[in-house]
This record gives C-alpha cells, sequence and structure tokens, in this order.
C-alpha cells in the first residue's frame, strides 16, 4: 500500500468512529477504546502534515508504514467484531477484549516514540516485540478453551512436544554417538529368549534409564512374537499394595481378565499347570525391596519375569542380571546436544569446550543431561557459564551417584522463576509413579499461588518444557480434539525425590511443606515429636493405610490451604485436626484401595468455611443430613470412582442449599448413579456440569434448562442415557456439549437450536443417531462437531455452509489407564 493510499483511505478515521460507539456501548472494551481514541486523536494531525508535505519516504520507512497501516486494518476489523458480538456470549467478548488490550499496546509504543522527529522508524520492531507478548496472551487464553477450535491450545501443543520426544528417544535408541542403550537391549533380550532363566534383573542407580531399556525390549517385535504379545509392564514403586498386584499378575498371566482385583489369588509359589506353550513375559518397573519382590515372583511355566530395580538381588531370588552403565562421552554429548540445541551434536557456532564441561558435570547421568540440557536451551554463554561452575561446586568428594544426580538437578530448579519453583515443589505432594489428574493440580496452584487459571498453564507449560514434569493424555481421549480434563501429569521418581528433598529443609515446623515420601502406618515420627507447637505449612500431604480416630495427632495447622490425603483401606477416619485448619481451600482425597473406603468423622466439614475445592476419589459418600452446614465458599466438586447411592441419589437433597456457590461439578465412573437430583437444576451459580462413564445413568432432570449459566455438559460413555431433557434449548450459554459414547443415545432434542453459543458438539461413538433436528441448522456459534463417518452425513446440509464443521477422529479403545 502507498503512503498516500494510506494516508487517503480514511483508515484511522473510521476507526476512530468505532471506538467511540465501542467506548458506549461494550463494558468489556471500554477501557481500551478510550485510551485509542486519545491516541488517534493525536496521530490524526500527524498523519495530515506528512501528507501534506508530499515527501516520499525511504524505502525502508515506508515498509515499516505499511506494517503499521495493516494494524490499523486490523483494528477496524476487530471494532466491528466488537460492535457485532452479543453481550451474552461471555467466552467469545473475553476474547475481543484481549485483542483490544493488544491493539492498544501496538498503538501506545507507536505513539511514545518520538513521532515527528523519526516519522515511523521504529514501528517495526515494536511490532514484532508486540507480536511475541500477543503470542503469550493467545496461548493463556487458548490453553482454557474447550475445543472449539481443535487445536487444543498450547496445553495441546506441549503434550504434542511430548509425545514428539517419545517417539525420538525410542527411535534413537542406537543413534545417540555410541551403543550403550542397544547393548543392553540386546543382551536382556539373549536371557529372555533362553530357557535357562525365568527372573532376569534390570540394575541400575536412578535416572540411568532402566525403564527406558525396560520400556523398548518390552515393544520389541521379536520379544513380542516370543511371547506371542502377552508382555505385561507393571509399576511396583516404594509403596506398592501387594495383594492388589498379586491379584492383578494372577489375571494377566492366567488369562482370566475377569479377576477381581479385591479377590484374593491363589499361592502364587506353588506351581500351576496353564500349559509349557503358555509363555508370558511379566515386567516388574521399580522394585524397592526383596521381600516385596519375593511376595510377587510367581512360578509357572513359560512365564517369565523381568525385574527392574535400582538394588541387585540375591542369585535365590533373581536368576541373572544387566547391569545399565553410565552413557559413553559421545552418548552423553548426543542426549544433551538434543535437548540443549535440538540437533544430536554440538552446534559450530558454541563453545565446545564449554559445552562439553556442562556435560561432565551431569556425569553422564540421561536424566540430569535431559533436564539441564532444556534449562539451558537459549541462554547466553555468560549463562552456560554460570551454570557450569555451580555444578562443579555441587560436588562433593566420595558421594554416591545418587547424591550426585539430586545435587545436578537442583541447579535446573535454582534457574526457575519463583512462581515455577514453588509449583514445582508441590508435585511432591503426590505418590510416586501414579498419574496426576491435571484438573486437581491447576486447582491446587491456583488456590496457593493467588493465580489465574491460565497462568497455572502457562507454568505446567514451562515445567514441562523443562522435562520437569511429563503431560500424559488419557488413553480415553483417542484424539487431539480432547479438552484438558484427559490430560494428566506424571514425574519421574528422581524429580519428585528432589521436590521432596527440596521442601524438607529446615524445621518440621517452619516447612512450608509437610510431605511424607511413602506410605506409611501412621504420622511420621519427626511430626509427633514436634506436636506441641504449630505446624506452618502451607501444603500437608499424608500417605498412609487405614486410620482410625486414636491413629491421628492433635495438629495446630493454621496457615495450611492445601491438605491431601492420599490412603488405601476399605474405611478412613477423616484426621480430627482438619478443625485447626481455618485457612484450607483445597482438599483432596485419593484412595488406593481396591474397594470404594467408607469415611468417618465427616462432621469436621462443618468447619471448613473457606473450602473451595473438593477432590474425592474412591470415596463411599456419606448420607448428607439435613443439618449439613452448607460449604458457602465451595466452588468446586470432584467426585471419581465414587459410590454416591446414598447421597447424590436422594431426590430430597438440598444442592443449592449444601452448595450455594458451585460452579464446577464433575462426576466420573460413581457407582451406582442412577439419576441427579432434581435440585440440582437450582443452582445458578453452575457453569460446568460433567457426568462420564456412569453406566447405572439412565435419564438427567427435566428442568436441566433452568442452569442459566452453564457453559459446559459433558455426558460422555453413559451407555443407559437415551435423551437429554426437551429443554436443553434453554441453555444460552452453553459452549460445549459432550455425549461421545452414549450408546443408546437416538438423537439430539428438537430444541437444542435454542443453544446459541454452543461451539462444539462431541457425539462420537453414538451408533444409534439416526437424524439430526431440525433446529441445528441454526446454531449460530457451531464450528466443531466430533462424530464418527456414519453420523457425519447427517450434518451434511449444515456442512454446506460451514466447510471442515465434522471431524472424524481415529477410534481408541483401552482401559489401560484404569491400572493407573
Amino acid at each position: 500500500m502507498a503512503v498516500t493510499d494510506f494516508f487517503a483511505g480514511e483508515i484511522a478515521t473510521e476507526l476512530l468512529k468505532q471506538l467511540i460507539t465501542i467506548s458506549r456501548k461494550s463494558a468489556s472494551c471500554r477501557s481500551s477504546a478510550e485510551q485509542l481514541i486519545v491516541y488517534i486523536r493525536e496521530l490524526l494531525p500527524i498523519i495530515q502534515e506528512i501528507k501534506l508535505t508530499g515527501n516520499e519516504l525511504p524505502q525502508h520507512r515506508q515498509r515499516q508504514l505499511d506494517s503499521f497501516s495493516e494494524a490499523l486494518s486490523g483494528g477496524l476489523e476487530l471494532a466491528n467484531k466488537v460492535l457485532n458480538s452479543p453481550r451474552w456470549n461471555v467466552y467469545r467478548n473475553i476474547r475481543l477484549a484481549r485483542k483490544m488490550e493488544k491493539l492498544e499496546k501496538t498503538i501506545s509504543r507507536f505513539m511514545k516514540g518520538p513521532v515527528q522527529a523519526h516519522v515511523l522508524a521504529d514501528v517495526h520492531h515494536v511490532r514484532v516485540d508486540m507480536e511475541e507478548r500477543f503470542d503469550r496472551l493467545e496461548w493463556q487464553l487458548g490453553a482454557m478453551k474447550i475445543g472449539a477450535d481443535g487445536d487444543g491450545g498450547w496445553l495441546g501443543a506441549a503434550v504434542k512436544r511430548v509425545e514428539e520426544e517419545q517417539r525420538w528417544c525410542e527411535d534413537n535408541l542406537v543413534n545417540l554417538g555410541g551403543t550403550g542403550l542397544e547393548l543392553g537391549k540386546m543382551k536382556v533380550k539373549q536371557m529372555l529368549l533362553t530357557n535357562e532363566f525365568s527372573v532376569v534383573g534390570i540394575h541400575g542407580i536412578g535416572g540411568i534409564g532402566k525403564t527406558t531399556l525396560a520400556r523398548e525390549i518390552s515393544k520389541d517385535e521379536e520379544i513380542k512374537s516370543y511371547f506371542n504379545n502377552r508382555v505385561f509392564f507393571l509399576t511396583v514403586s516404594q509403596s506398592p499394595n501387594v495383594e492388589q498386584l498379586r491379584s492383578r499378575i494372577w489375571g494377566m498371566v492366567t488369562g482370566n481378565t475377569t479377576v477381581n482385583h479385591g479377590d484374593r489369588s491363589p499361592q502364587m509359589n506353588l506351581r500351576y499347570d496353564v500349559g509349557a506353550s503358555a509363555r508370558v513375559l511379566l515386567v516388574l518397573d521399580d522394585v524397592w525391596t526383596q521381600s516385596v519382590l519375593e511376595q510377587l515372583l510367581i512360578k509357572i511355566p513359560g512365564c517369565k519375569i523381568m525385574v527392574v530395580s535400582r538394588l541387585k538381588f540375591p542369585p535365590s531370588v533373581v536368576d541373572c542380571y544387566y547391569e545399565l552403565d553410565l552413557l559413553t562421552e559421545n552418548e552423553a554429548v548426543s542426549l544433551f546436544s538434543h535437548f540443549a540445541f535440538g540437533q544430536t551434536s554440538i552446534p559450530l557456532d558454541a563453545d565446545k569446550l564449554l559445552v562439553k564441561q556442562v556435560v561432565d558435570e551431569c556425569k553422564r547421568l540421561p536424566l540430569a543431561l535431559k533436564v539441564i540440557g532444556a534449562s539451558l536451551k537459549g541462554q547466553s554463554e555468560m549463562f552456560w557459564t554460570s551454570a557450569k561452575n555451580r555444578l562443579s561446586r555441587g560436588q562433593p568428594l566420595c558421594e554416591s551417584h545418587e547424591v550426585q544426580l539430586l545435587e545436578r538437578m537442583k541447579l535446573s530448579i535454582d534457574y526457575l522463576s519463583e512462581r515455577e519453583r514453588e509449583c514445582f515443589l508441590d508435585l511432591g505432594a503426590f505418590p510416586e509413579d501414579k498419574r496426576i489428574p491435571l484438573d486437581i493440580l491447576i486447582n491446587m496452584w491456583v488456590e496457593l499461588h493467588d493465580i489465574d487459571e491460565q497462568e497455572a498453564f502457562a507454568v505446567l507449560v514451562q515445567l514441562s518444557d523443562k522435562n520437569l514434569l511429563t503431560l500424559v493424555k488419557d488413553a480415553r481421549a483417542g484424539d487431539k480434539y480432547s479438552s484438558y480434563y484427559e490430560i494428566s501429569v506424571y514425574q519421574h521418581d528422581v524429580l519428585r525425590d528432589l521436590a521432596i528433598h527440596l521442601s524438607n529443609v529446615g524445621g518440621v515446623n517452619q516447612r512450608s511443606r509437610l510431605l511424607m515420601p511413602r506410605r506409611e502406618a501412621g504420622i511420621p515420627k519427626d511430626w509427633e515429636r514436634n506436636v506441641a507447637e504449630p505446624f506452618n505449612a502451607r501444603v500437608i500431604s499424608i500417605h498412609t493405610g487405614e486410620m482410625s480416630e486414636m491413629d491421628w495427632l492433635r495438629m495446630d495447622c493454621p496457615k495450611t490451604e492445601v491438605l491431601v490425603l492420599n490412603f488405601a483401606s476399605d474405611g478412613y477416619f477423616l484426621p480430627p485436626f482438619l478443625d485447626n485448619m481455618p485457612k484450607l481451600r483445597a482438599l483432596i482425597l485419593i484412595n488406593y484401595s481396591t474397594s470404594n473406603a467408607v469415611l468417618h468423622n465427616t462432621a469436621v466439614f462443618s468447619s471448613l468455611a473457606n473450602l473451595r475445592s473438593l477432590w474425592f476419589e474412591k470415596i463411599s459418600l456419606p448420607l448428607l443430613p439435613d443439618t449439613t452446614i452448607p460449604l458457602k465458599n465451595l466452588q468446586k466438586v470432584s467426585l471419581v470412582l465414587c459410590d454416591i447411592s446414598k447421597s447424590v441419589n436422594r431426590s430430597s437433597v438440598d444442592l443449592p442449599h449444601l452448595f450455594p456457590r458451585l460452579s464446577e461439578l464433575t462426576m466420573d465412573h460413581c457407582i451406582n448413579l442412577t439419576e441427579l437430583p432434581s435440585s440440582i437444576c437450582q443452582m445458578q451459580t453452575l457453569k460446568s456440569l460433567s457426568v462420564t462413564n456412569c453406566d447405572s445413568l439412565q435419564e438427567l432432570p427435566s428442568d436441566l434448562g433452568k442452569l442459566s449459566f452453564l457453559k459446559i455438559l459433558r455426558l460422555s460413555a453413559c451407555p443407559n442415557l437415551r435423551r437429554l431433557p426437551s429443554r436443553v434449548g434453554n441453555l444460552v450459554r452453553l459452549q460445549y456439549l459432550d455425549v461421545s459414547q452414549c450408546v443408546n443415545m437416538g438423537c439430539l432434542p428438537e430444541d437444542i437450536g435454542g443453544c446459541a453459543s454452543l461451539e462444539k458438539i462431541d457425539m462420537r461413538e453414538c451408533p444409534q443417531m439416526r437424524s439430526l433436528p431440525v433446529s441445528v441448522a441454526a446454531l449460530p456459534s457451531l464450528r466443531r462437531v466430533i462424530c464418527d463417518e456414519e453420523v457425519s452425513w447427517l450434518w451434511k446440509d449444515v456442512e454446506k455452509g460451514r466447510p471442515g464443521l465434522c471431524q472424524v477422529p481415529q477410534e481408541c479403545f483401552t482401559l489401560d489407564w484404569l491400572a493407573e
């Protein structure tokens, strides 16, 4: 665009008119519009003066001016979108308000420069800088969206990066510059493919790559063929439920997939003939003690066991061993270079000596190379030198490789921002080798660190980029269009050890986190010795078995904001010291037993006036008495694998009274949930309702359409749910509807066209869906429909005006996630 065309086109003048209208009509964009009006009014005289001079601008200045012209043109289009956006479309208005703020910053940078003296000389640099900032803002919002665009935001991109990294590690087992892991793979395969050994071990220090090698062997085509695809991978961990593991092993090895985890298995040290040809490979990963291993070993013809451990067990237990060595120098450089530079060799423009010095200080430990390499990626040479010096100072003489690893990993934590460091340390509150539901972690960070969900997602992705945690997509998701509910977090046990190690600095009463490293019979002795003084921890995590009233200490916890109770039992007495937690905002109860736990001492909930988030997993919810004191600040409730037949199924339960501010309610795999209480329709604060994998659910309340603020409705995998209530069309704020895997649902309600804000419908695996109501064509905001190919033709008429509306996902059928 020529400069005269730009000035004559009256873009700025037209934009000014639109901004004046926005300042009068749009509350969310008023502030940005008013500031932009000031800038544009100052800009117009300058434009007129330049126009009248008739001077030709230099070519590079002309290009800069053209770019700024495009920004103003985009601003004019944005202003039109703001004026045309309905007030009730809150999600769209938030996005538009963000974009108005970005436009304001662009114009602000332009106006604050020496405009008269240096006509637009710096516009290009400002624009590039602002685009980077805009990308970050868009990412924060995009990470929170429900997936209407199908790209999952930056969170989805982070998961994709993790998957790519895993594939890279698998594909480059040999190409790291040496033969260490490949040699180990070859030798262990030889041990497994011979009839001489029944129990084979892989031994090595933490973080050296034992699990990586074991997984690679279990996926090897020759191994799978030899064992007829009967290769089972089981993580034992430091705090195993031995009886549950024995039941699972028995079911795997004998082929009895109907074995109930609560059933006792036969004496597994007795020989049981299931046929010599029934070859099975059982991989027991992360075994910590000989006593546990001996209880898990099974003697069946054709069954071989591969034991992965930091310990070397005696020949009487494990027939033969492969000890995994440290990486060679070339392997270490290649692995480090991949995570630091994105290639498997040191770049020509890098300081080769400095890079090798840093690699040497990582002591050829794969996990340290991976994490420290990621933390140094893109940093200056001065930063690298500082890192090398700090690594060298952290190396006392005669210390073990285990201690060296923690010392070196600590460097990557020291270079985190304060907020990222605190969030990393919070991960130590969860048991080893367990996936952490993303929803738990985000809620925890929001309550602890006074950040919003967008910022919490930003921290999550930063920690993932630095290899300090791993984002794992749930196998239930099946495709890239799933929301963040199907993503969980996994952390290497060495990184968890590091988080606990750093959290345990200082006296037990003064720590900001009280964490139990592993499951114990009761409260740690050092806590008991200091019970006379208040505990100042903001986070307390307890991991035990069954707890009675007498097992608890009377602890005073005046500053505790998050309490995580991990346990494994059929009954659980809630800690009496909940009465002494006036600031508690998030309570997480996770039962790792094979059956649901009955809670006792539920009267303590009456003292939790500030509780905002509640997560119950594998709990039998008690009967809620009519006298229950309302939890007035509770906003999020998640019930996973819970038996709620005695509480929520009661038609008389008054949910609006009990939870007057509840905005999110999640029920997943809840037992005996046949219907929702009718009072749920009176919860006017509810924005997200998720009832998934509830096979007993038969119908929804007829007045569900009264939930006027509901934005998300998830009803996935409820096979006996045949229809939605007829008044669903009254949900004018609904943005996301998920009825996937509702295999008996035959149609959508006739009035669904009233859902004016509906952006995405997920209806995959709904084979009974034979027709669509005519009103679907009237859905103004609909942008994505996820469905099977057989159902996609029902949308063909609607899709004519909206190309690409339907997406057919890849099928994914697995229940492996339940084993976690």
